[in-house]
């Protein structure tokens, strides 16, 4: 591991915590971490001598965390039932692509929700790959005609065909018993997280968003087995009221979606600390009427119509926001900062807040406080430098043309700008 020491300087600086940003800022890097974090007034005299980048007033931030992704579904790129065509192994190498685009355009942490397995995690972790550091959840659950059933007339799972990897733990259950060994295999797989699906959805042929797409006492049997095996989170799409009611009663960590959220069920949600991860990024790209039936593009306009309604009334009553996109379903890989602009047009939250529930509120959601999520003397090295002012033009941070460099790890990722020329970072994968 490298233990080159770099000073970041002449810089603007929020670090993720919800306070005013530094003017004039440093950062000091050495190897992974981040060693000294503040104004350059108050610099510490051993940083002389040590190599220094002129970031010539940009801002910085800490790297991205997208709590809610996709990277086995292609987006915009084409339909998931491409893969009924294609070899797993050249399904798996098509999102090498996705975790490149992902973490070059500001994201250097991501929770996939369903489709990655430990070894992309694995890989990432030990730089043979470039990507975010990976959280993974390797399937979604739910029973038979709920929102992880995509069994066609003729018989086949496609979501097990076309998404889930040769070997991963199956997505339906249909007993408190099943779902308890289900939950254990997806432990003993590696899951840093557990997936539910407690309502329908929009693409799942047999259900509609208003069904309860898991029994509540099945929901409370995933709680615990996850709570008895270190405190896993238990991450629950819910997109109607009773599958938000549901997984809200049985204690889940996070609500995913939340269109229907009343406030009865806000009140739950702040009382107990439970996150919502509104995934409106999503909701402003309706179902391509080409790759899908009429049925599911109807219901999509509907729902997120309802989403975008309902983000600002959760975010007045105090519900805890974490950053998350759904990136692979309908929109493509690489555009999740797009989302913090979303929050404040349709959410009423300040740009600083966006940025918060996309770094030091995710990081808590994801149980990684400790790591990443805030720029902070002891944590990882993940940063972002952008040529805008976010609190100003938040917009303008989803544009991977300002994104001019980012740090993961101590490593550099990406450097659009040519800020750090021959003498700054190590690369993030020699």
């Amino acid at each position: 591991m490298s233990d080159k020491r770099v000073l970041l300087h002449h810089a603007r600086l929020i670090d993720g915590r919800g306070g005013a940003p530094i003017a004039d800022a440093a950062v000091l890097i050495e190897g992974t971490k981040l060693q000294w974090v503040g104004q350059s007034s108050s610099l510490p005299t051993e940083t002389e001598g040590v190599p220094r980048v002129d970031l010539g007033g940009r801002t910085v931030c800490p790297g991205f965390i997208d709590t809610h992704v996709h990277l086995a579904l292609p987006g915009q790129e084409g339909s998931p039932a491409q893969g009924i065509f294609e070899a797993p192994s050249y399904r798996m190498l098509k999102i090498l692509h996705r975790l490149r685009a992902t973490l070059e355009n500001g994201v250097t942490t991501a929770r996939d929700l369903m489709g990655l397995d430990a070894g992309f995690r694995q890989a990432v972790a030990e730089r043979k790959i470039p990507g975010p550091r990976l959280l993974v959840a390797v399937a979604m659950l739910s029973q038979r005609a709920g929102h992880a059933d995509f069994t066609v007339a003729g018989g086949i799972d496609a979501l097990a065909t076309v998404v889930a990897l040769p070997g991963s733990p199956g997505n339906l259950v249909n007993s408190v018993d099943e779902m308890r060994s289900r939950v254990r295999d997806l432990v003993a797989a590696g899951a840093d997280c557990i997936k539910l699906a407690s309502s329908g959805g929009v693409t799942s042929p047999h259900d509609q968003p208003e069904w309860l797409g898991l029994r509540p006492e099945m929901i409370t049997a995933a709680v615990e087995e996850a709570d008895a095996y270190g405190g896993i989170p238990v991450a629950v799409h819910a997109i109607g009221r009773p599958g938000i009611e549901a997984a809200v009663n049985a204690g889940v960590s996070s609500i995913e979606h939340g269109y229907a959220l009343d406030d009865e069920l806000r009140a739950r949600m702040v009382e107990r600390g439970q996150f919502l991860v509104p995934t409106l990024l999503e909701t402003v790209h309706d179902l391509d009427p080409k790759h899908s039936s009429p049925a599911a593009y109807e219901k999509g306009v509907r729902w997120h119509r309802i989403a975008q309604e309902a983000i600002g009334r959760s975010v007045a009553a105090g519900v805890k926001v974490a950053m998350g996109t759904d990136s692979g379903l309908t929109i493509s890989h690489g555009n999740n900062l797009k989302e913090l602009e979303l929050l404040v047009r349709f959410g009423g939250m300040t740009p600083m807040e966006a940025i918060t529930a996309a770094t030091g509120n995710a990081a808590e959601l994801c149980g990684i406080a400790d790591v990443t999520g805030t720029l902070e003397a002891g944590k990882a090295a993940d940063i972002v430098i952008t040529d805008v002012d976010p609190l100003t033009d938040i917009a303008a941070l989803g544009e991977p043309a300002h994104i001019h460099a980012v740090i993961k790890d101590g490593h550099l990722a990406v450097d659009r700008a040519d800020l750090f020329g021959d003498h700054g970072l190590p690369p993030l994968c020699p």
